[in-house]
Parts: C-alpha cells; sequence; structure tokens
C-alpha cells in the first residue's frame, strides 16, 4: 500500500505528455531496488561534443543529480549511492580538479535546503581526510545538518575506490585486533569486511547504472555489486533524465535475479508483462 501510494505521489509530478509517464506507471511498486548505485560518466564528452570547455559538462551534470534524487525519494527508494569523485580523478588537470570541489560546494549550498525539505539524508563515503579543506568542511556540515532526515539516504562516493576501501577495511579489522591484543587469534570472514567497509549496515545495490556506455565498472563498489543488475546506457551523464532511470528501473524488474539458485516456476521474472517488457528496451 506504501509502495502504491508513492508511486501515486511521483505520477502527480507528471502530465500525460511527459516522456516519463507510461514508464512510471509500468514499474511494479512492489519490486523496487532498495539501493541504486550510480557511476556517473560522460560530462566531459557532453561537453566536447558541444565544442564547450569540461567545466561546462560538469555544470550540466548537475541538474540529473537533482532529478534523479528526487525521482529515487519519491519512489521510495532506501539508498543512493553516486560516483562523485574517484582516487584516480586526482590525475586529471589541476584546474578541472579545483573546479571539481568549487562545484560541490556550490551544490551543497544550493541544495541542502531542498535535501532538508524532502527528508533525504546525505552521506559521504571514501578518504574523505584528503579533500581540500573548505570543501570537506562544507560537506560534513552538509551531513551533519542532514543526518535526522529518514526518506532517502545519499551516498555521494568522494575520494572513493573499490579497493582502497577494501584495503581500508582490512586495515581497520586489523588495527582493532591489536588493541585488543587477538591479532594471533584473528580470522577474518567476509562478515566482518562486511561491517567495516564504508557502507557497513545498508542494503547491497540491487541495480548499478553506468553512463555514456563505458562497459567497465572503474573501482566502484567492488564488495557491493557482487549481485546488483547492471544497467549501461549509452546516454552522457548531462542528458540522463528521469525517463531514463525509470527506463533503468524497468530494466532491473524484467530481470530474473537468482543469486546463485534457481527460479521457481512463475516466480523472479516479469518478463511475461509486455507493457514493463517493451518499455525496458
Amino acid at each position: 500500500m506504501e509502495n502504491t501510494a508513492q508511486m501515486n505521489a511521483l505520477l502527480e509530478t507528471m502530465t500525460p505528455d511527459d516522456p516519463a509517464w507510461e514508464l512510471a506507471r509500468a514499474l511494479d511498486p512492489a519490486r523496487l531496488p532498495k539501493h541504486i548505485a550510480i557511476i556517473m560518466d560522460g560530462n566531459g564528452r557532453w561537453a566536447r561534443k558541444r565544442s564547450l570547455p569540461r567545466a561546462a559538462g560538469h555544470r550540466a551534470g548537475v541538474e540529473p543529480v537533482r532529478a534523479t534524487v528526487e525521482t529515487c525519494a519519491r519512489l521510495g527508494i532506501e539508498v543512493l549511492t553516486l560516483y562523485a569523485f574517484s582516487l584516480e580523478n586526482w590525475k586529471r588537470p589541476r584546474t578541472e580538479v579545483d573546479m571539481l570541489w568549487r562545484l560541490l560546494r556550490i551544490y551543497l549550498r544550493k541544495e541542502l535546503p531542498g535535501l532538508m525539505r524532502n527528508g533525504i539524508r546525505l552521506r559521504a563515503i571514501g578518504r574523505l581526510e584528503a579533500l581540500p579543506a573548505a570543501a570537506r568542511r562544507e560537506l560534513l556540515e552538509a551531513v551533519e545538518t542532514t543526518s535526522r532526515n529518514r526518506r532517502l539516504l545519499v551516498n555521494l562516493a568522494i575520494n572513493y575506490g573499490g579497493r582502497a576501501e577494501v584495503a581500508d577495511a582490512v586495515n581497520a579489522i586489523l588495527a582493532g585486533a591489536r588493541a585488543r591484543g587477538t591479532v594471533d587469534r584473528l580470522h577474518v570472514d567476509e562478515r566482518m569486511i562486511a561491517a567495516h567497509l564504508y557502507t557497513a549496515g545498508l542494503p547491497d545495490p540491487d541495480l548499478l547504472i553506468r553512463t555514456s556506455g563505458e562497459m567497465r565498472i572503474s573501482n566502484f563498489l567492488l564488495w557491493q555489486i557482487a549481485y546488483a543488475e547492471l544497467y549501461v546506457t549509452e546516454t552522457l551523464w548531462p542528458d540522463f533524465s528521469r525517463a531514463e532511470l525509470l527506463r533503468a528501473i524497468l530494466c532491473y524488474q524484467a530481470r530474473d535475479r537468482r543469486f546463485g539458485g534457481l527460479s521457481q516456476p512463475g516466480e523472479g521474472s516479469v518478463l511475461q508483462e509486455p507493457v514493463s517488457a517493451e518499455l525496458a528496451r
């Protein structure tokens, strides 16, 4: 009942001539992913295609973030994780990196009232200690300000790398064992590692979306996406719309998720539903 009410709330923001209208109507509100992760790729190519500086592409990428966050909140998605800045992104020209930190600060200041109004909680994951002082301060202030919101959790993966996250988790486990004097009895298992990841306590992503058509994971949530459904679109991130997001979710709902097991007859797939299957293409 709650999921249906949330779907109706989303439809109330649309009109029948909206490209996302039929997509939203085709969704099964009982089978929405709990956690969506997105590799937001293509800002630079978007700008290059228009003979614009790369900074213009990054600025154009802010609106799809807003639309995606708002749509996920209205749908009742529990967690949205956005790959905002990787450890490898430091290799880019200094002027571009500095611009990205300025853009982050502008985004936080501009979007914070909307995050509060919509009950959205912000969290940052990654090696935040390496961020420029001003950007880190404003980011942590936004995290604190939204900490009591409960509608949607948005993880911003900033200065993030999947391998680094696993290494940090293992080092945290070792540090704890040394402090307790139990290193000689330490046995590390999957549950222990999961409990020390940046995303500890959160459901793993059900759906991983990558824009710009690149067929790679780019060191993103390597541990957590073990059983995520992958969706790759040729759409560049600045052009990623609400309709694109809903199309990805429809594709997810058309998948048969077995987690290594076998499907039961009549369960686990909605491919027999022609509207959803057609719209998901």
